[in-house]
């Protein structure tokens, strides 16, 4: 595996569970192992902290990327209303109050009706100008965007291969995790990449080694 650059790749290496049919073996084995990473990385916890404290009680929060629908799921159980976005059909477990939009990213047309979009493990597949053409929609109607994603860095890749190893991922989940951290983020960098203007915005970067976490707010 080859080792991760200091500055985020503008051509991303592809992953190999975005070309497996999803009923394929090791599809279904990677994403188990997925929730498994959550797990380790607490990342399901983190936004079942920070969204309850921060969304109004009539907000709409719309997850992008939202795969398995596990993550809304989680949110509901907080008295908020999550919907999900993703080129998967609805997942079988997904609530039948809440809407899932099985549709390109990009060709999405509800954004004004999410003042909250999350995002978990998910903006690191986007080059720079699919982030600023997202953070374009962003910026028009968003009020909240919190976002859970890996920290890219040498250490990182290693830690990853470690937890992979521990975990007994399958070779799906050991490449596309190394690839992943290599895509990652450092510092400030995602805020910028989506353009989001600090005169308008203010946002936190959660330290924490592995994980790049991101708590973007609309100032009033």
């Amino acid at each position: 595996m080859p080792l991760m650059l200091s500055e985020r790749p503008q051509k991303l290496i592809p992953e190999i569970l975005d070309n497996l049919p999803a009923d394929h073996p090791d599809a279904v084995q990677s994403r188990q192992d997925i929730r498994a990473f959550n797990r380790a990385l607490g990342n399901w916890r983190w936004f079942s902290k920070v969204l309850p404290r921060r969304v109004g009680p009539v907000e709409k929060i719309l997850e992008i990327g939202a795969g398995t629908g596990e993550l809304c799921g989680r949110i509901d159980r907080h008295g908020l209303w999550a919907d999900g976005l993703d080129l998967a059909p609805r997942p079988p477990q997904f609530s039948a109050a809440r809407v899932w939009h099985q549709t390109d990213l990009f060709n999405f047309k509800g954004w004004a009706d999410y003042p909250v979009v999350i995002g978990n493990l998910f903006f690191h597949h986007f080059d720079s100008a699919q982030l600023a053409e997202l953070g374009r929609h962003l910026n028009q109607h968003a009020r909240l965007i919190v976002v859970g994603d890996l920290r890219r860095g040498r250490l990182q890749q290693y830690f990853f291969a470690a937890l992979a190893r521990a975990l007994r991922a399958n070779h799906v989940s050991r490449h596309d995790g190394w690839v992943s951290v290599g895509a990652g983020f450092r510092g400030h960098e995602l805020p910028k990449m989506l353009g989001l203007d600090p005169k308008r915005w203010q946002w936190k970067m959660p330290a924490h080694f592995f994980a790049y976490r991101m708590i973007a707010e609309r100032r009033s």
